[in-house]
């Protein structure tokens, strides 16, 4: 049976592809959408190319630095995500109103999530975000931080 340091980096290697992975996926899908009308629309779409240089650079160092930034960045992708859900929520509510101007309560709100404009959809930012927070937390390359319990019969 593999020590539990091997199954760490088993783990954050599968990670490390998810989160590749769903970067490439989530920019290539957002480019063919046409997803680059104004800043609001491109900062996910820069956000992801910054995503995949900082893991990329992180890839290749392993260094202190290079994970910090990937840090940085999936916090950036978290607050991305929360905001792409306030926005395409907001943009679908407008929308509703203008179609049905008496509408109210949770029959607007049901409208509203389910409108032309996916709400849901910047959700994958967050996922993405807390997959390479996951990918870092407790990561050998900040030093000093544990990577599981040091008693093996644990």
């Amino acid at each position: 049976m593999p020590d539990r340091p091997s199954i760490l980096a088993i783990l954050r290697t599968a990670l490390l592809l998810i989160l590749v992975a769903g970067m490439l996926g989530t920019v290539l899908e957002l480019l063919l959408l046409e997803h680059t009308e104004g800043v609001w629309q491109l900062a996910p779409v820069v956000l992801l190319a910054a995503g995949l240089v900082a893991v990329l650079w992180h890839a290749l160092t392993r260094s202190r630095a290079s994970l910090r930034a990937v840090q940085v960045v999936m916090l950036a992708f978290l607050l991305s995500g929360l905001a792409g859900l306030v926005l395409h929520y907001r943009g679908n509510l407008e929308f509703e109103l203008e179609l049905h101007a008496s509408a109210q309560g949770w029959e607007l709100i049901r409208a509203a999530l389910g409108g032309a404009t996916p709400t849901l959809a910047p959700g994958t930012m967050i996922q993405l975000g807390l997959i390479g927070l996951l990918y870092s937390y407790r990561h050998p390359a900040l030093g000093g931080g544990r990577t599981g319990p040091t008693n093996p019969e644990s």
